[in-house]
């Protein structure tokens, strides 16, 4: 009898520190919807965006554009969950001298991310909205030309 009263409090201790581990990363792991391989396509070329998982604090993915044979745009973003936090980091190939543009999550939302940074020249706001399982919008707006732009783009899950 006493074997077992002296291994429930053991028991329960394991049960809580399994459980506090699980949610330190609530933040990142509410946005698992983000992973995979997505497309938008127009007359113009095609946006893709792959998120994978590197692990439960990090997920990482890279962006580009192509039209034709060219590939127009090419972006490696990082999405990081430091304590509380979250971070949208990103380094576009041939803008800010290559070097990264870090962008803090402005609002937690389900099935939204919203990430903004007000030094950035363009864009300020980012936001991923999962529609459903298979399609996502991505929305980046900011101040061009003295006039604020918006960029939406829906995409479609193909992986």
């Amino acid at each position: 009898m006493m074997q077992k009263i002296t291994l429930l409090p053991l028991f329960l201790l394991l049960l809580s520190c399994e459980k506090s581990s699980e949610s330190k990363y609530e933040l990142l792991q509410s946005s698992e919807w983000i992973l995979g391989k997505w497309e938008y396509k127009n007359t113009d070329g095609i946006l893709t965006e792959n998120w994978t998982k590197i692990n439960d604090s990090v997920y990482k993915g890279t962006s580009y554009f192509v039209k034709g044979k060219d590939t127009i745009h090419k972006e490696a973003i990082v999405l990081n969950q430091i304590g509380e936090s979250l971070t949208y980091k990103t380094v576009i190939k041939g803008q800010n001298a290559d070097l990264p543009i870090l962008f803090l999550a402005k609002e937690t939302v389900e099935n939204q991310l919203v990430f903004e940074n007000l030094n950035n020249d363009y864009p300020q706001k980012i936001k991923y909205t999962k529609g459903n399982p298979s399609q996502i919008t991505t929305e980046i707006t900011g101040k061009q030309f003295e006039k604020t732009t918006t960029e939406k783009y829906n995409l479609k899950k193909v992986k």
